[in-house]
C-alpha cells in the first residue's frame, strides 16, 4: 500500500458522488410523472409491441387447420372459474354445460379460435371497451379467462391424442392471448420515430457503467491501493 494520492482520491469521490446524484434523480418521478426506469421500460415495451403482433399469422394457421368438431371437458380450478369462462364459448354459439368446476363444450375448433383471436386483437389494439360490452369484464380479465380455457383445452386435446389441435391451441395461447395481455394499454411506437432517445439511453448506459468503474478505481488508487505485479 502506497501513500495517499489526494488528487486521485478527490477525482474518485467526485465521480462517485455525481454518480449517486444522477442515480437519485433517475429514480425520481421527473420524467412525465415517472421515474427513469419506468419511463425507459414503457419506451422499450412500446417499441417491442409493434414486432409482437402475431395474430394475422396465427389466424392463417387456424384457417389452414380447418374445421374440426370436438367435445371437451375443461376441468377448471373451481366453479367460479368455470362460470367465468363459459360465456367465451356460449357467445360464439358453442354448446356448453357447467357442472361444478367442469365446463363441457362441443363445437368447431375453428369457431373457438376465431372468437379468441378477435378478442385478443381487440385487446392488443387497446379496445378494451369492446370486451367489457361483450362480456361485462375488463380486457385483462377476459384474456385471463381465455388463457385458462386454452390451457385446459390443450390438456384435454392431448389426452384425446389430438396432437395437431393441441399444438395449435398452445400457439393461439402463447402468440395471441399472452401477447395481448402483456401489451394491453401500451401504445405501439416505431423505433424510427424514437431512435434518438433509444440511442441516447444505450450510450448513457455504457457511460454510466464506466463512470462507476472509474470512480471506484480512482478512490482505491487515491487511498494508495495498487496491484502488485509478480
Amino acid at each position: 500500500m502506497s501513500r495517499t494520492n489526494t488528487t486521485k482520491l478527490g477525482i474518485g469521490i467526485t465521480l462517485l458522488v455525481s454518480f449517486i446524484v444522477v442515480l437519485v434523480i433517475f429514480f425520481m418521478p421527473v420524467f412525465e410523472g415517472k421515474n427513469g426506469l419506468d419511463s425507459l421500460d414503457n419506451l422499450y415495451n412500446s417499441i417491442s409491441k409493434g414486432s409482437a403482433y402475431y395474430i394475422p399469422k396465427v389466424a392463417h394457421l387456424v384457417e389452414g387447420h380447418g374445421s374440426e368438431l370436438v367435445t371437451l371437458n375443461l376441468k377448471m380450478a373451481d366453479a367460479a372459474a368455470a362460470s367465468a369462462i363459459e360465456p367465451l364459448f356460449a357467445k360464439t354459439g358453442i354448446a356448453t354445460a357447467v357442472e361444478a368446476n367442469n365446463l363441457m363444450i362441443q363445437g368447431d375448433l375453428n369457431t373457438i379460435f376465431s372468437a379468441c383471436l378477435a378478442d385478443a386483437d381487440a385487446a392488443y389494439h387497446n379496445r378494451g371497451d369492446e370486451l367489457e360490452q361483450k362480456y361485462g369484464t375488463s380486457a385483462r380479465a377476459t384474456l385471463f379467462s381465455w388463457w385458462n380455457a386454452l390451457n385446459e383445452m390443450e390438456r384435454d386435446l392431448t389426452r384425446q391424442k389430438l396432437f395437431k389441435a393441441a399444438d395449435l391451441t398452445h400457439t393461439v395461447k402463447a402468440k395471441t392471448v399472452e401477447c395481448a395481455y402483456n401489451y394491453y394499454g401500451i401504445n405501439a411506437q416505431n423505433i424510427k420515430e424514437r431512435w434518438a432517445i433509444v440511442l441516447f439511453s444505450l450510450v448513457f448506459y455504457v457511460i454510466y457503467t464506466v463512470w462507476y468503474g472509474y470512480a471506484i478505481m480512482y478512490i482505491f488508487e487515491g487511498l494508495g491501493f495498487e496491484l502488485a505485479a509478480h
